[in-house]
């Protein structure tokens, strides 16, 4: 069993969502194309990576992409591998919790300042509302029809390019136990002071995640978890590196990888919950640069790209996950299906993050991904 520091090497980003979209939502939107409306955007792409390429050049060549994550440099990857095999694209990857940058987006949207023309986010809901508000483009990648119907718009607004999952994992040989750790093993007095665990209530996957193991071991769970001197921190990157920093054995609210071998355990055991989803990405209706945008939705879902996961988990029914590994949306305890229905209720989020407050205290520290303003990559 294996997991990966997400600061290294999660290059589709996840970062914390609050989302609703303040000032954005109640500027003027354009209008979306009717559902039955005919559109050449809406049918699959049959342009290859190259020749997407040469009219990327043609009309500029310059793309900007703002990504959920942690770190400034969690998407260096991703730069580099998109830089190695399009030289002459100038691209701008921005990296923010996407609780920022989504307001950030209807900001620009209201006062007629967009930068990006491509949004990664973990904040699901807001591409339903985009969609609606008529903000983003209806454009199908080559590859469309092989994703996971769970990670893409019927009509081609958004479609995941990434599958990221949360879970705890922790340092298999410090930990020496002879069965795999649950989640009910996290609260024996012996880990006292030994965990870390990112804030759930500074990011809404790592809050969606505490929820299941409220719901599925009760506040008693909770109290005593509350109980255990865990270092809690800013960015879901904080646990695996505490854990892979020899820091702590046990790290919780994190993504990881189970396939292959490493000294770390990423836990998805059956029967125990954990939580997965689609990153969506979307190409916004306004973007300066669409054509730049199309190429990098289609070589992100391109299979080469898709085969090289961090965590061995594709968005494509046509790619098979490593030996030992199911698609992330046959693990019934993922809760694939759960997280984006959690993610629409804004009340319900807020609730849960207030009540966890009231165990965990409130957030410290400084934003991860530093303080970017209003207008990064312009």
């Amino acid at each position: 069993m294996s997991s990966f520091s997400r600061r290294r090497v999660l290059t589709t980003g996840a970062g914390a969502a609050l989302g609703v979209g303040a000032f954005g939502a109640s500027a003027s939107p354009v209008m979306a194309s009717p559902a039955g409306s005919r559109s050449a955007g809406w049918r699959e792409e049959t342009r290859t990576l190259d020749e997407l390429y040469r009219a990327a050049l043609a009309e500029g060549g310059k793309l900007v992409v703002y990504a959920g994550g942690d770190t400034p440099t969690q998407q260096d990857g991703t730069k580099a591998a998109f830089k190695d095999r399009f030289p002459e694209i100038d691209l701008t990857l921005i990296v923010d919790y996407s609780k920022y940058h989504d307001v950030r987006v209807d900001n620009q949207f209201a006062t007629d300042t967009l930068v990006p023309d491509v949004v990664q986010f973990q904040t699901l809901q807001d591409f339903d509302r985009w969609k609606r508000q008529g903000r983003l483009l209806h454009y199908k990648p080559a590859g469309f029809s092989k994703v996971h119907d769970g990670f893409k718009d019927p009509q081609g607004a958004w479609v995941a390019t990434g599958a990221i999952a949360f879970s705890f994992l922790y340092d298999t040989a410090a930990v020496d136990s002879k069965t795999p750790l649950t989640p009910l093993d996290l609260v024996d007095p012996k880990w006292k002071g030994k965990i870390a665990s990112s804030y759930p209530h500074d990011d809404d996957a790592v809050l969606y995640l505490y929820t299941l193991y409220a719901r599925t071991y009760g506040w008693d769970w909770v109290a005593k978890f509350a109980a255990q001197d865990v270092q809690f921190g800013r960015g879901s990157n904080s646990p695996g590196d505490a854990v892979f920093g020899g820091q702590k054995p046990i790290g919780v609210g994190t993504a990881g990888s189970a396939a292959g071998s490493s000294p770390v355990t990423f836990a998805i055991g059956a029967g125990h919950p954990f939580m997965g989803w689609g990153q969506r990405t979307a190409v916004l209706k306004q973007a300066k640069n669409s054509t730049a945008a199309k190429l990098f939705l289609n070589w992100q879902l391109s299979v080469e790209h898709q085969q090289g996961s961090f965590n061995g988990w594709s968005v494509r029914t046509d790619v098979t996950p490593p030996a030992g590994l199911k698609q992330i949306w046959e693990y019934p305890n993922a809760h694939v299906d759960g997280f984006p229905r959690f993610m629409a209720d804004r009340a319900e989020v807020e609730r849960w993050k207030q009540t966890f407050a009231l165990y965990f205290g409130e957030v410290k520290g400084a934003p991860t991904p530093g303080w970017l303003g209003l207008h990064p990559g312009a």
